[in-house]
C-alpha cells in the first residue's frame, strides 16, 4: 500500500512486538528522553497518512487485482518460456506480488535485450545481504560461498513491470518481449524455489 512518499504500517497482535515497533519507529525511545534501543526516525508525517487512510478502502480489491495480475503472468510465461523460472506460491499460501520476480540463467542479457524493447525491468536485491557490508563488519565467517543458494538467486533475478493497473493488452506485450528476449537462452528450466 504506497502512499505519496516514504510510509507504511506495521500490524500485529502482540503485545511486545507492538511495544518493540513503537519504540524503533522512534529513535529506539520507550518514553519520552528514554533510549533502550537504537532505533530510526519512522514517524509517517500526516499527509502520508490522510493519503493511505484514504487508499484503505481501495486496498482489498488492489490486492485481488495484483494476485490476477501475478497468476496470469505465470500461467502465460510458463506456457512459452522454458528457460525462466516464475514464482512458486504454494496452494496454502497467497502472495501480493510486491514484485513479479523471474529466474533465468541469461539475466542481465535477458534484462538489456528487454530494456532495448521499451520493457522496465528492476533487480531488487543483486548483493544478498549475508554480503552486505552492515553483516560483514559483524564477522560472522559468511563471506562468499557461504550461502550458494542465495548468492546464485542474486545472479538469476530480475523482476517485471507489476501493479495492480497492468491491463491485459500491456502484459501481453511484456511477455512478447519476454519471449524473445529469451529466444537466444538455451533451455534449462531451474529448480530452485520449486520444492
Amino acid at each position: 500500500l504506497g502512499c505519496y512518499g516514504d510510509g507504511g504500517a506495521c500490524f500485529t497482535n502482540d503485545a511486545g512486538l507492538a511495544k518493540k515497533m513503537r519504540e524503533l519507529r522512534v529513535h529506539g525511545q520507550d518514553r519520552r528522553y528514554h533510549h533502550p534501543i537504537v532505533g530510526l526516525n519512522g514517524r509517517m508525517d500526516t499527509l502520508q497518512a490522510a493519503i493511505l487512510l484514504a487508499k484503505f478502502d481501495s486496498f482489498p480489491n488492489e490486492v485481488k487485482t495484483r494476485a490476477k495480475v501475478g497468476a496470469r503472468y505465470s500461467a502465460r510465461i510458463a506456457e512459452v518460456c522454458s528457460s525462466v523460472t516464475v514464482p512458486f506460491i504454494q496452494a496454502y499460501n497467497s502472495s501480493v506480488f510486491a514484485q513479479y520476480t523471474l529466474q533465468t540463467a541469461e539475466r542481465d542479457r535477458v534484462v538489456e535485450e528487454l530494456r532495448q524493447s521499451g520493457v522496465p525491468t528492476a533487480v531488487h536485491y543483486p548483493v544478498p545481504i549475508h554480503l552486505q557490508p552492515a553483516i560483514q563488519n559483524l564477522n560472522l565467517g559468511q563471506g562468499v560461498g557461504s550461502m550458494p543458494i542465495a548468492e546464485s538467486l542474486a545472479t538469476k533475478v530480475f523482476s517485471l513491470p507489476m501493479h495492480p493497473f497492468l491491463d491485459e493488452q500491456t502484459q501481453d506485450q511484456i511477455i512478447e518481449a519476454l519471449v524473445g528476449a529469451l529466444s537466444e537462452t538455451p533451455p534449462n528450466i531451474m529448480s530452485v524455489g520449486k520444492s
